[in-house]
């Protein structure tokens, strides 16, 4: 595989997807960035195939977080025999990873759309069970929507664009999500260099909460969605634990629709894990957001 493959891999996706959902569930850009990602290699982790004619009849990743302790697959193709050589090959690199990093267990993860009976039977048959899930949230707008009030004692800064107001987003970050397995950001440069290399991605997308000088809240927004869906996209949205309960995520919540609204998107959406130990999924529905794709995470301890 190759960056090249990313019109490729998109289209054939759009349509696999949209055959479940009746949307795409990955933009073009999407693909495009996750292949181009600083932390992924194509060449090594990705591989399409073919028939004799040269036909896309299927395609895998497997991309490793920084210590090689855990691998999340990507699956796709609609043939039987591809699928199931397919993820043997992408365990088969993952084993690998591993045993590079000095690791004696290597934690694999799949995500499979909700209503994708036959990949859920595939990653079954190779023994992989049904970890958490993933709701895709979204919000309509219906006309413009009038920003939301600072919360008060708070400072909102607009921009990260220097390296000491990103390494203080990046720190709140690393807080908020220490007590969810799985989620934690990648190390500092490794974060800045996979932002830096998305299309989608500009540092004036993240906006910082302080509270008496200190940043304790973050929304890490992008363009994910913008040409499929016109919507924006929160990816990350972060309050670390001494701060909450004091509606700083409802605050970032509308303050985001307010920008989406102005420029003219259609919602905002983002991603949600059942398993977050904070009542995130009450939080997104008492501001009007709706699940509209759901995806069940398999995964797999494998010892090395």
């Amino acid at each position: 595989m190759s960056v090249d493959d990313a019109p490729l891999i998109a289209d054939r996706s759009a349509a696999y997807t949209t055959a479940l959902l009746g949307f795409p569930k990955h933009s073009p850009e999407d693909v495009a960035n996750y292949l181009r990602d600083p932390g992924f290699n194509p060449a090594t982790d990705g591989w399409i195939v073919t028939d004799p004619a040269g036909e896309f009849l299927g395609s895998a990743t497997a991309a490793a977080n920084s210590d090689g302790s855990r691998v999340n697959l990507e699956v796709l193709t609609e043939v039987p025999t591809v699928a199931n050589s397919l993820l043997d090959h992408a365990i088969q690199r993952a084993t690998g990873i591993g045993r590079h990093a000095h690791q004696s267990e290597v934690v694999l993860s799949l995500g499979v759309i909700r209503q994708d009976q036959f990949m859920s039977g595939i990653a079954a048959a190779h023994g992989f069970t049904i970890a958490t899930s993933v709701h895709r949230m979204r919000i309509n707008f219906t006309g413009p929507i009038e920003p939301p009030a600072v919360p008060a004692g708070a400072v909102v800064k607009q921009g990260a664009f220097d390296d000491a107001t990103r390494r203080a987003a990046h720190a709140v970050l690393v807080e908020a999500f220490a007590t969810q397995p799985g989620a934690d950001p990648r190390p500092y440069d490794e974060w800045a260099a996979s932002r830096e290399s998305r299309s989608t991605f500009d540092w004036s997308q993240l906006t910082t909460v302080e509270l008496d000088g200190r940043p304790v809240a973050v929304a890490e927004c992008n363009d994910n969605f913008r040409t499929t869906d016109n919507c924006g996209y929160i990816g990350r949205l972060a309050v670390i634990p001494a701060a909450r309960g004091k509606g700083l995520a409802k605050f970032l919540l509308h303050h985001t629709f307010a920008t989406d609204a102005t420029a003219g998107r259609s919602g905002t959406i983002l991603h949600v894990d059942t398993s977050n130990p904070t009542p995130a999924l009450a939080l997104y529905t008492a501001v009007g957001m709706r699940p509209d794709l759901t995806s069940d995470i398999y995964r797999r301890p494998l010892p090395l």
